[in-house]
Formats: structure tokens, sequence, C-alpha cells
């Protein structure tokens, strides 16, 4: 098995810029423990708005490139969202006897998640029609 080191690099770039971002997002908006988690819960929607955009562009408007995908999607859009810290909030919420919040935290980042998804698709797809 061989690896292609300037895809590793992009990968490592784009987790880099993802996870800098993220780390912000924390920092500028403190959180407790049984309160909605509005840092993961915007870095989710950006990351699956970001990953349903370039996923569609990359695939159906620009040309092939070997680095555009590992950097914006596998790094950048991978280390931005983040389900791990999400299953921990809401495991924090229920021990904090939040347990309605975490439920629908859980229930409210999936659905929009998809949303996210969909609408950013269906925005690439919608300008190329114009």
């Amino acid at each position: 098995m061989t690896f292609d080191r300037r895809e590793l690099a992009a990968i490592f770039a784009g987790g880099f810029i993802g996870a800098i971002a993220r780390a912000l997002l924390v920092d500028v908006i403190p959180v407790g423990p049984d309160a909605w988690p509005w840092p993961t819960f915007i870095a989710n929607l950006v990351g699956a708005s970001a990953l349903g955009y370039f996923t569609t562009r990359l695939q159906e408007r620009l040309p092939l490139s070997a680095y555009r995908r590992p950097l914006l999607g596998t790094g950048l859009c991978g280390a931005l969202t983040t389900f791990s810290a999400m299953q921990v909030e809401i495991v924090q919420m229920v021990e904090h006897g939040a347990g309605g919040r975490a439920a629908a935290y859980a229930a409210v980042s999936i659905v929009a998640g998809f949303l996210a998804v969909a609408v950013a698709t269906g925005l690439v797809r919608r300008a190329r029609l114009a």
C-alpha cells in the first residue's frame, strides 16, 4: 500500500483549518454541560452545508482534482464536524437531568444536518441551470 504524500498533506491542511475553526467556536461560545451546545451544533451545521456544497461542486462542476476532495471534504469538513463531541454532550445533558433537551439536540442535529446537505447540494445544482 502506497501513500500519496500530497494527498495526506491536503487532508492535514484541511483538518488543521477545520479543527482550529471548531476550537475557536468553543472559545467564543462557552456553554455548560446541561445547556444547548451551540458551538458543536453550529460547527456540525456549517460542516454539513460545506460538505454538501463541496461534494456536489467538486463532482459536478469542476475538473477532477486529486487534492480538492481530501483537502475540503476529508480534512476541513471532517475536522470541523464532530459526532463524538455531540455524543459526549448528549450524555452530559442526560447526566445533568436534561434528558428532553438531549433528545431534542440529537433529533434537531440530525434533521438539520441532512437539510443542510440537501440545501447546499440544491444550490450548487440550481446555479448550474441558471
